[in-house]
């Protein structure tokens, strides 16, 4: 029997998936007419380059100003309205998921820097471009101890709008100080700009606890938290829509103001490939595997209603700012929005596949390019390293270039030798930013698979109780008459 083309079917398709098609429509209409425009000939300015993603920092700065509110009414609801003993096996089998993906990902960068050694065969760094752009101010024991200072943060107000660093301070008078040497130098620390995420979900987490173990005292406070969070979805649809348009210009100024192409596929080719072939069989081929294996589902299914989030994580190349847009994807396949709105702020915080794996193999691909011997004692560091880094990443774009420090004085390396990768940084950037939200997303549907039993007991034991407390109500009200 031939096979009838449904007439109805394709216009439904695209309505069910109009806002998915005009956002990759927008990142590929932004590639080109950046291209376009580089390959006109007219040199231009930064303050061209500004006005071109001006609309796009809008549609940015928007998407950011959701974070805080979204993850602080999610968290708290989400946990508040789950029963404590659900909860805490929903947050376990979370951070499992997560810190099995992220060690995963580390290993098969690790293995294929290793083994295909982008590095070794690289011209000497003197053609490279070796700016300053890093400077080292911090030991990586201070950034170990910044990020569990972060999980505590002593002021909530405050967390929403920084976060504390160390600083090292170097006084010449001092004569116990001497000039190169870190460790002499005096510890200060401060407050830079940028959303204490790690301390808000902590802080939210504690007090999601709290409500849930207060019972019926915390019904107002969980329900004012529990309509904050809806009505931050609901701004979150309203901002959704701009995404094709946001995305356009972001990609369209961020291919105008990059200095080469030759980069992108001359010097630093067999790494771009390297850090992408990397991100492309972790992100389609370990997280797939793991999600077989705990659903016993393809997950092609799930992977072809992302496109929206993949394509506004690459546009905005910030996993934080994609946060949004994720929920709202979850919350469309159906899942339980208790176990979204608990699982996926955490997952935007500490999950970083990408950024893992990219540090890992940007490290030893500069230890290559150097001719620095890498033991399997320095594999191993630069290993955990990177996994203690990716957490400690903040969710905007090119966090990753601060936390590399890090990684790199692992294998006794100066910090300004990020400087010779950022030529290819920015496009790697919103690689990896696609595949840290894709793991957040499968990982919802991984936890609430394995949660599903747990979930129907609980709700079974609500509506017995909801049932008995209606009952003896209405034998009061009989006792009454």
């Amino acid at each position: 029997m031939p096979l009838q083309f449904n007439r109805k079917a394709c216009p439904k398709f695209i309505r069910e998936n109009l806002l998915t098609i005009l956002t990759v429509v927008g990142v590929a209409a932004g590639t080109l007419l950046g291209c376009g425009l580089r390959a006109s000939g007219h040199q231009w300015s930064k303050r061209d380059v500004m006005y071109f993603q001006f609309p796009g920092e809008l549609f940015l700065r928007m998407l950011k100003s959701l974070i805080v509110p979204l993850l602080v009414s999610s968290i708290v609801s989400a946990i508040g309205s789950l029963d404590l003993s659900l909860s805490g096996k929903v947050g376990l089998r979370a951070i499992i998921y997560y810190m099995t993906t992220t060690v995963c990902a580390v290993m098969l960068g690790i293995a294929l820097v290793t083994t295909i050694k982008p590095g070794s065969n690289s011209k000497g760094n003197e053609e490279l471009n070796t700016t300053k752009i890093v400077t080292k101010d911090t030991l990586t024991s201070d950034t170990l101890l910044d990020l569990l200072r972060n999980v505590f943060p002593e002021n909530i107000p405050q967390a929403t709008i920084a976060s504390y660093r160390t600083k090292l301070i170097y006084d010449p008078k001092d004569p116990k100080m001497i000039k190169g040497q870190l460790e002499t130098y005096k510890i200060d620390g401060g407050y830079p700009p940028g959303s204490n995420v790690l301390g808000l979900v902590c802080f939210s987490i504690v007090l999601g606890i709290t409500l849930g173990k207060m019972g019926d005292l915390s019904r107002p406070l969980q329900q004012f938290f529990h309509s904050l969070s809806e009505a931050m979805m609901i701004i979150t649809g309203w901002v959704i829509w701009m995404s094709p348009l946001g995305v356009f210009f972001l990609v369209t100024a961020k291919i105008m103001e990059i200095d080469s192409f030759a980069d992108l596929v001359g010097r630093l080719g067999k790494y771009f490939l390297t850090v992408l072939l990397g991100l492309f069989l972790h992100g389609f081929g370990t997280l797939s595997i793991l999600f077989i294996l705990a659903t016993k589902k393809l997950p092609c299914r799930y992977l072809a209603k992302m496109g929206q989030v993949m394509a506004t994580a690459f546009g905005t190349a910030s996993s934080s700012a994609t946060m949004p847009i994720t929920i709202a994807c979850c919350d469309d396949m159906g899942l339980d929005p208790r176990i979204t709105r608990f699982v996926i702020p955490i997952g935007a915080t500490i999950n970083m596949d990408g950024t893992a794996l990219y540090e890992a193999v940007a490290a030893i691909f500069i230890a290559q390019m150097r001719e620095v011997e890498m033991t399997f004692g320095k594999i191993i560091a630069v290993s955990v390293t990177a996994t203690a880094a990716s957490i400690g990443a903040a969710g905007i774009p090119q966090a990753g270039l601060v936390t590399m420090v890090m990684v790199l004085d692992t294998v006794n390396l100066p910090a300004e030798d990020v400087s010779i990768i950022l030529a290819v940084d920015w496009l790697l950037d919103r690689f990896r930013t696609t595949i840290n939200v894709v793991c957040d997303a499968l990982g919802a549907i991984i936890v609430t698979s394995l949660s599903q039993g747990d979930i129907d007991k609980s709700r079974a034991i609500q509506n017995e109780r909801e049932a008995a407390q209606a009952q003896e109500l209405t034998e009061l009200e009989k006792g009454d008459l």
